[in-house]
């Protein structure tokens, strides 16, 4: 084979090596909606709030105490890159809508030095969580199937579980669904208090 016909066939492959690459890494970093079931969703925001976990001070806090708020959970880990590419902007939404009733808890699944460090280093402004390894039974409740990181529900004033993202999530998007809950109050009959 000549040279050129080398070059156009190596060429050829590092082209198609990546694009593949960069579609990949698209389907990876951008989140996406799985649908649950209604029995999972409300087994899912039943789970996230009945947690008890220790905060960046080892205090155990009730995840429920937060009830009455739009709360988006967000699981994940220092190590995780997509979760370190959408915290700071979680950072900006909930300075941001937090006036307005909306709570962002981070539920990190690390070692409670490293979650404290990055906390800081980032300068988070919600709550964080640290669990361990037992944590990961809690995110498969919350409806992560993949049992991957990072994985974000929202969970209305009234306590239920109304979307979940796998993946890194794009912030223009959730605020499409966030504001809009961020308008309606707790209906009828639900309770806004922790049990």
């Amino acid at each position: 084979m000549s040279k050129s016909k080398q070059f156009i066939l190596y060429s050829f492959i590092a082209i198609v090596a990546l694009g593949s690459g960069s579609f990949i890494r698209s389907l990876i970093s951008d989140a996406y909606q799985t649908e649950l079931t209604g029995e999972e969703s409300l087994q899912g925001a039943q789970a996230i709030l009945a947690a008890r976990l220790p905060d960046l001070n080892g205090t155990d806090q009730a995840v429920s105490q937060w009830l009455g708020k739009v709360i988006v959970v967000n699981f994940w880990a220092t190590w995780c890159t997509p979760c370190r590419e959408e915290i700071p902007e979680f950072i900006e939404a909930q300075q941001k809508y937090g006036d307005q009733g909306l709570l962002f808890v981070g539920i990190a699944i690390d070692q409670a030095d490293k979650v404290k460090m990055f906390s800081k280093e980032f300068g988070i402004n919600y709550p964080v969580l640290v669990g361990g390894m037992n944590t990961w039974s809690l995110l498969e409740e919350a409806g992560n199937r993949h049992s991957a990181l990072p994985y974000t529900v929202v969970i209305n004033r009234s306590g239920e579980l109304v979307e979940n993202y796998l993946g890194r999530v794009n912030l223009k998007k959730l605020e499409k669904l966030v504001v809009p809950l961020l308008q309606q109050k707790p209906q009828a009959g639900e309770s806004t208090t922790a049990s």
